[in-house]
């Protein structure tokens, strides 16, 4: 029983698993930031350019 609980506090597979996903999560979280302020300045523009064919 002792030889398992040690096994078990020096295997760190999981704990690489959890950075993965913490550094896939921030990935993320920057991609959807720069896709939101992209897709704003995208929809300024159109309003923009559909305004000026408008007139």
């Amino acid at each position: 029983m002792k030889n398992l609980f040690s096994r078990f506090l020096k295997d760190e597979s999981g704990a690489t698993a959890i950075e993965y996903g913490l550094i896939a999560a921030g990935i993320s979280v920057v991609i959807i930031g720069a896709v939101q302020l992209i897709g704003t300045s995208l929809n300024t523009t159109f309003t923009s350019i559909n305004t000026s064919l408008n007139k």
